[in-house]
């Protein structure tokens, strides 16, 4: 998708690491490590990103970090764009067919974040026939990808219909919170 709109190649795999991990701060170095470009077109793009106000630098002792600003406008649109173009998100768009019939798909608006209350919160839920020794392997992947557990829990459509008339705690605490909708329309689901 970032490919689609811009340009630069350096700055579609910079803009990636960020939303990968948009908590992190990172040195000119380990973008230039990381994202395997050039270290002045890493610099040039950087400096763009800072003067669009889409990363903020911070200086350190002798090195200059960079981190994505919460103050940009379009800070938590971007979040969404890169949970459906980087990692899982993509993953499971683009292996819609292979996991099963999947009405709803999202993550919790902490997972893409990157912010982790508790090892019990719900990361992604998947809402159809979910085949999920394909979704299992789907989630590995980004697990060993991120260097971190990911919960998801997956349930039929009329389970989902019949926890929502029940009032179920596990399904009012995971709807209760932020999400990111990978497949399916918000309302619907909610209604």
């Amino acid at each position: 998708m970032f490919a689609d709109l811009i340009t630069s190649k350096t700055r579609v795999k910079l803009l990636k690491l960020f939303l990968t991990q948009p908590s992190e701060m990172y040195h000119v170095r380990e973008c230039v490590r990381r994202t395997e470009e050039e270290i002045n077109a890493v610099r040039r793009e950087l400096i763009l990103l800072e003067k669009k106000g889409i990363l903020q630098k911070e200086p350190r002792a002798n090195r200059v970090y960079y981190s994505l600003s919460k103050e940009y406008p379009y800070y938590y649109d971007l979040l969404r764009i890169g949970a459906k173009t980087i990692g899982l998100g993509r993953a499971i768009i683009d292996n819609r067919a292979k996991i099963g019939k999947i009405k709803y798909a999202f993550f919790s608006g902490r997972f893409v974040r990157r912010i982790k209350e508790s090892p019990e919160e719900v990361d992604l839920m998947l809402v159809g026939t979910v085949v999920l020794p394909e979704l299992s392997l789907l989630v590995r992947a980004e697990e060993s990808r991120l260097g971190t557990e990911i919960n998801y829990t997956a349930m039929t459509e009329d389970e989902l219909k019949f926890r929502k008339t029940r009032n179920d705690p596990f399904l009012a605490g995971i709807l209760a919170g932020s999400r990111i909708m990978l497949i399916g329309d918000e309302e619907s689901m909610l209604s």
